[in-house]
């Protein structure tokens, strides 16, 4: 099939670009400062850095390798290198995986928008109420789920790749100048400290775990959606820089949006270890409390939203290339009908914060509410299983041998050479690694 056919980048920039906003979002910006305030501060930091190249790019590779050798999304994919009824099963859990982490995905990314018009509005109402009021859940997140629609239904080049040239600069800029404010407050240098000075003592089997969960999670692996992106690269690019760039970028941004949290925190004198209610807890409150603080604020919750956006827009594109290639689908009626069963599909979670007391607390999971048990279920052991079953499929199915043909195109003779290195890591160290996290994930280890 040709790549022009169902679209294709313009660009190595544009796929950087859309990549990286796939595998920067909340995770990045939320998830990633809270952990490492959990995990110590620096030591967290130099670990995830390590994960990041030992794991990361080494599956990033392999997936936009079987991406673009096939031109097809995780399910047509798979199907084409192998003749087995069984593995394209995992092109399935990819889609279904990605439609799923949308779900709930979109309502946390709701929370950004909302809180742009509370900061604006100086809101003293607690985040449990906000969160419980459903017309407010509701609402917020069908508006997320029909911009991250807009872009997609614009198709490869004219809407996934436009908007990230748009979003991700946008996104760059809004970063570095809440970093220029922060470094000013009183105390920053402490929150610096912490987050930069690292104390290697502090780090144990969980610390090592958890980055390696971190760094697995953040770089959108496991549910087909580099898969997908890879698909619409031109045969001429170098997949190992194209990769190297997709990790560096989303790490740089995990990286920076701490010396936005740290250095806030310490100014007010806030303990680091705060957990997932750091955003939209306690920076708010920190926020209020200094020169300025609403400008800032808006600007922070604006900066969510926009990593919020080029995430969700690559969930979504994950099932709709399905459609549109197995099932020869129109782009907007896939857009259409895959975003209506989100929406539904999602409804449980944005009611399960507060607004309907049996999605809440769910007694089977130890009470825990029907969000976190969605993103236990698909954001954490279905991704881990998924990139598990990735790996072995490129590193002993597929073979590293074919899969290193087609990375050889567009790389040039230096690349050449550590391609390898990267059969190595692929077929033997990940699958180990990744196994490892997902043992930790079931409680195993």
């Amino acid at each position: 099939m040709e790549q022009t056919a169902r679209g294709a980048w313009t660009s190595r920039t544009g796929f950087i670009l859309a990549a990286s906003g796939s595998a920067i979002g909340l995770g990045n910006i939320w998830r990633f400062p809270y952990v490492t305030g959990m995990q110590g501060g620096a030591a967290f930091v130099a670990v995830y850095l390590g994960c990041v190249l030992a794991i990361g790019i080494p599956v990033l590779i392999a997936e936009l390798t079987l991406g673009r050798h096939t031109a097809l999304n995780p399910v047509g994919a798979i199907r084409a290198i192998t003749k087995s009824r069984y593995w394209p099963l995992v092109g399935y859990l990819g889609v279904i995986t990605g439609a799923a982490i949308l779900s709930y995905y979109a309502v946390i990314a709701g929370w950004t928008v909302g809180y742009i018009f509370r900061t604006i509005a100086h809101s003293s109402s607690t985040f449990g109420a906000f969160v419980a009021d459903p017309a407010i859940e509701i609402g917020n997140f069908a508006l997320f789920l029909l911009l991250t629609a807009g872009v997609v239904i614009g198709g490869v080049e004219r809407g996934i790749e436009r908007w990230s040239k748009i979003l991700m600069p946008m996104l760059f800029l809004i970063l570095l100048g809440l970093i220029a404010f922060a470094l000013t407050l009183d105390g920053a240098s402490k929150g610096v400290e912490f987050y930069l000075k690292p104390d290697f003592s502090k780090i144990t089997g969980s610390t090592v775990l958890a980055a390696l969960g971190q760094a697995f999670f953040s770089l959108s692996l496991g549910m087909g959606a580099m898969i997908t992106y890879g698909s619409y690269i031109s045969k001429q690019e170098n997949l190992a820089i194209s990769a190297a760039s997709v990790a560096l970028a989303d790490t740089l941004i995990a990286v920076l949006a701490g010396l936005v949290v740290f250095p806030a925190l310490f100014s007010v004198g806030q303990e680091p270890t705060q957990g997932p209610s750091l955003v939209f807890n306690i920076l708010p409150r920190i926020f209020e409390m200094m020169p300025g603080g609403t400008i800032v604020g808006v600007f922070f919750f604006i900066l969510l939203a926009i990593a919020a956006l080029t995430s969700t827009v690559s969930l979504l594109e994950v099932p709709v290339a399905f459609l549109v290639d197995q099932k020869k689908w129109s782009r907007k009626k896939a857009v259409a009908i895959v975003t209506l069963i989100v929406f539904v599909i999602g409804l449980p979670s944005a009611l399960s914060q507060g607004s309907v007391p049996a999605l809440s607390s769910i007694e089977w999971f130890g009470g825990r509410d029907f969000l976190g048990i969605m993103d236990f279920i698909f954001g954490n052991l279905s991704l881990t299983f998924g990139g598990l079953l990735l790996a072995i499929l490129v590193g002993w199915v597929w073979g590293t041998r074919n899969a290193a043909e087609e990375l050889a195109l567009g790389a040039g003779p230096r690349f050449a050479a550590l391609i390898p290195g990267w059969s190595f890591m692929l077929r033997f160290v990940c699958p180990l690694i990744i196994a490892a996290v997902l043992l930790n994930l079931t409680g195993i280890f």
